[in-house]
């Protein structure tokens, strides 16, 4: 029988680096309820949400992806020839032909490397932060930057009180590697099918060529089809999340060796500051153990929030480089990946 060559594997990997990308165009809740039916307060007292960020200008998924890889890249101290692979984490790339990831890899002057997209909603980053560092693991890369990269606000409806309070644009990347001590815990993920359509589009794309194509040749008079947007029933995510989450964390916990003592940060998808806060209570955690908040001023930004809420920990000494912390990411599909970590140093180059 012909022997096989197997890759050499590395047992401990940790993240290196991290960075981030905030768009420049700063929206409150006061700009939203000029189109929305609400109130500035009603939506911070529901989210945890003050303000977000939408993309303006030029600036655009790739672009915003490409600045936080770059800053993630930076912050490493690793020299890109040795980065393998490119994972871009996100739901709001506009085609599926050709993917993001190898446009990505482009201009960050990457061309050639492995590249391709994850989609898996908000757990978009935790499902990539399992799969780089088993990727690692098992030899078939020595570094991975992973990029969580979203702009929620190109399908959303502004007159929807279901989502337009909720979500915002922005970009936030790692780079995984190996390492002395292992910083990447195994990964606890799951998904509930039954539940998918408590967030979904409210087409899908033939049913929309479909509706282009009727208003073909039809009378100027008829009212346009609009655009693709996305839909959620926030009760019924709410609910799934109260039963569904802490035993995922106690899992992660479990799985980790890691004891909830030893948890000195907590970094949950940054959905629903009421979710957040529920969770740590059910979990058991300190009362000091501080928790990522960047809702506040970021909003939802799916696969990008927890490294946006990471940087933001670390940049304004919330956090740590080296501490423990317990991550988190939820939502569409609907879906949940978690694991513990050692934070990476905090970065040269932030984002604010």
């Amino acid at each position: 029988m012909v022997s096989i060559a197997v890759n050499k594997s590395r047992e401990n990997v940790a993240m290196l680096g991290i960075g981030a990308y905030r768009p420049q165009r700063l929206v409150s809740n006061e700009e939203v309820c000029e189109v929305l039916d609400s109130t500035p307060e009603w939506i911070f007292e529901r989210t945890g949400v003050r303000n977000r960020r939408w993309i303006s200008g030029d600036e655009t998924l790739q672009s915003i992806a490409a600045a936080a890889g770059e800053r993630a890249i930076v912050n490493s101290g690793i020299d890109r020839s040795k980065i393998g692979t490119l994972i871009l984490a996100t739901s709001s790339w506009l085609t599926l032909t050709p993917h993001g990831a190898p446009k990505v890899a482009h201009d960050l002057g990457m061309n050639g490397i492995a590249a391709f997209d994850l989609t898996s909603g908000c757990g978009g980053f935790g499902y990539g932060l399992g799969v780089a560092a088993d990727l690692i693991r098992a030899g078939s890369s020595e570094y991975v930057l992973l990029i969580g990269a979203e702009t929620m606000t190109v399908g959303l409806d502004p007159t929807d009180r279901g989502t337009a309070m909720i979500f915002g644009d922005g970009a936030g990347a790692v780079v995984v590697g190996p390492s002395a001590d292992n910083g990447i815990s195994p990964t606890v993920w799951g998904s509930d099918g039954k539940n998918a359509s408590a967030i979904e589009q409210d087409v899908d794309f033939l049913e929309y060529m479909q509706k282009a194509q009727t208003m073909q040749g039809t009378d100027p008079a008829v009212e346009p089809i609009g655009r693709m947007s996305l839909r959620m029933e926030g009760p019924r995510v709410f609910r799934w999340a109260a039963v569904t989450l802490p035993r995922a964390l106690s899992t992660a916990l479990e799985v980790s060796g890691v004891c909830k003592e030893d948890i000195e940060v907590f970094i949950p998808h940054q959905a629903n500051a009421r979710i957040n806060d529920l969770m740590k209570k059910n979990l058991g955690l300190a009362d000091d153990i501080p928790v990522a908040n960047d809702i506040e001023n970021t909003g939802n930004t799916s696969a990008a929030s927890i490294p946006l809420a990471m940087e933001e920990m670390l940049v304004t000494g919330k956090a740590k480089g080296g501490q423990t912390a317990l991550l988190l990411g939820f939502g569409a599909g609907l879906s949940y990946a978690g694991q513990v970590v050692t934070l990476p140093p905090a970065p040269d180059e932030p984002s604010f």
